[in-house]
């Protein structure tokens, strides 16, 4: 029997994991097909004139013991700040182990250990995010509105929501109306251009998950009494973690680390490889093809497993043979697009407080009069992102469509804009910029409107193909967050070492505590 290949369409976390175990556990070649010139997908570090940027913020945390291994198997944890770290997995205590012969903080190679802060901008006024029920939240909301949330969540408690028919639902039963109103409603909104009430409330379910005002109260109460140091944190609601690993340049450089294993391993990524054809016969996939986007050249390449990571929609459009009903579905579903404003300002024009420019790694903004959804500070995410320490290097994030107005405005004008929004909400003294760029990131996140409700009708279609696995965020259609993907990408391999036809374990994942899906 000659050599078997895996293609998996997609250099991203999901895509790249794959790759790295079926070298490290099959003798399956695989060979990633990434449409872009660069690997990483959203969790790529994209450099200008020596500033780094993280689209998107990647917190490298998980509460599976799996990721948090892997990753330090990649990229171990800085020697020398850290040589007597513990880690908490599991609720035990387990001391870092230094590889024998690791170099010290000179080598570029290491995950670096950062303190999370995150915070709501509105009424032009920080709140802690997630929102804490304490004396600082309680003066800021003002007695009026404190007691409208106690009584609205009051009444919630008692009088359910139910059934939790769309994402308002979901929220309200949780936090109560007047909360949801003040600090979710609009700025969800912003995210998703739509009402809450016409987004489906799974996408609460995978993503505020199991959070809700008495988590908050018994979590600040914890935290009185609580030894920091952990980072793995597996008892704790993913929005309330308090520190995480990153690695030195950004998320990036984690998988450019990956992408070296791969090809060192055996395996192959060929970039500028644009999908478009995926070839079935007999409930299996022949081959994959497409265009060089380089060259303009087609290929084809055969393949004994398919492992895909991109859009669904665009990979149903792109297979033969598929019923009406379920190519119908995959042409409704949708996806929100975003980009980023990276701009360049002196630490002395930005705002400063509690005596610092700025301390968050992101600041969500609530406000009405802007559009920004939120703002990324790169020097608090890993200072060797920024190439001067006079200067700050700051992300404004703005949600879109492709089709609109910011996403069609050039680089120059929306800098200016971006620059003039933060100097209106009073984070920048003057909107003097020393530097910027624009980085557009179509279909970043899979929308749970449209046919999404339908689904089911497109997972069951694919789960028939017998070699063809569903992994990673857009591969899905779900929100998933870095460690998730990488968990679909995993049981994706062990099913094709394992000769399994089941894709239920890859449709598990994620649900926060035990990463199994459920639907209340």
């Amino acid at each position: 029997m000659g050599q078997q290949y895996a293609v998996i369409i997609g250099a991203g976390p999901a895509g790249l994991t794959a790759a790295l175990e079926l070298i490290r556990h099959t003798k399956i070649r695989p060979i990633v097909l990434e449409a872009s010139n660069e690997v990483g997908g959203i969790s790529r570090t994209v450099c200008h004139n020596g500033n780094r940027m993280d689209l998107g913020g990647h917190r490298f945390f998980s509460k599976s013991d799996w990721v948090m291994n892997w990753w330090q198997d990649i990229l171990p944890i800085d020697a020398a700040a850290h040589a007597s770290l513990d880690l908490t997995y599991q609720n035990k205590t387990t001391s870092v182990q230094v590889a024998a012969g690791a170099q010290e903080s000179d080598d570029d190679r290491r995950m670096l250990v950062r303190s999370r802060l995150s915070r709501i901008f509105f009424l032009r006024r920080f709140f802690d995010y997630p929102i804490k029920m304490n004396a600082a939240t309680a003066s800021k909301l003002g007695l009026w509105r404190l007691t409208k949330v106690a009584a609205t969540y009051g009444w919630i408690t008692l009088f359910p929501r139910t059934p939790e028919r769309n994402l308002e639902d979901f929220m309200i039963n949780r936090f109560g109306r007047e909360l949801y109103e003040t600090f979710f409603k609009d700025y969800t909104h912003k995210v998703w251009g739509i009402p809450c009430d016409q987004i489906s409330a799974d996408w609460g379910a995978q993503r505020i998950k199991g959070l809700n005002i008495r988590k908050a109260l018994w979590h600040a109460v914890r935290q009185l009494f609580q030894r920091r140091g952990g980072v793995a944190q597996k008892g704790t609601e993913t929005s309330l973690i308090e520190q995480f690993l990153y690695p030195k340049f950004g998320p990036g450089q984690m998988w450019q680390e990956v992408a070296r294993l791969v090809t060192e391993g055996g395996g192959e990524i060929r970039y500028n490889q644009a999908v478009s054809g995926v070839e079935t016969a007999a409930g299996k996939v022949l081959a994959v093809s497409g265009t060089d986007r380089v060259s303009g050249a087609p290929f084809r390449q055969e393949c004994a497993h398919a492992i895909s990571t991109m859009p669904v929609r665009e990979l149903i459009q792109g297979m033969n043979q598929v019923p009406p009903e379920v190519r119908q579905v995959a042409d409704g579903l949708m996806y929100r697009d975003f980009l980023t404003v990276g701009l360049l300002v002196r630490k002395a024009d930005v705002l400063n407080t509690e005596g610092q420019a700025l301390p968050d790694n992101w600041i969500y903004i609530q406000e009405k009069d802007v559009r920004i959804g939120r703002l990324q500070i790169f020097n608090n995410w890993s200072p060797h992102l920024v190439q001067d320490e006079s200067t700050m290097w700051l992300g404004l994030e703005y949600f879109c469509n492709e089709d609109d107005d910011l996403w069609r405005m050039d680089d120059a004008a929306m800098i200016r804009f971006g620059a003039a929004e933060l100097a209106k909400i009073g984070m920048l003294t003057t909107p003097h910029v020393l530097d910027g760029t624009v980085v557009r990131v179509p279909k970043a996140y899979p929308a749970y409107f449209g046919s999404y409700d339908r689904f089911d009708v497109v997972r069951r279609y694919t789960d028939t193909i017998s070699n063809l696995f569903l992994v990673g965020r857009n591969g899905m259609h779900r929100y998933n967050n870095q460690d998730h993907s990488m968990l679909t990408a995993k049981l994706a391999v062990e099913a094709i070492a394992a000769g399994t036809g089941s894709k239920d374990p890859l449709w598990d994942v994620n649900i926060d505590d035990d990463y199994h899906e459920e639907k209340k």
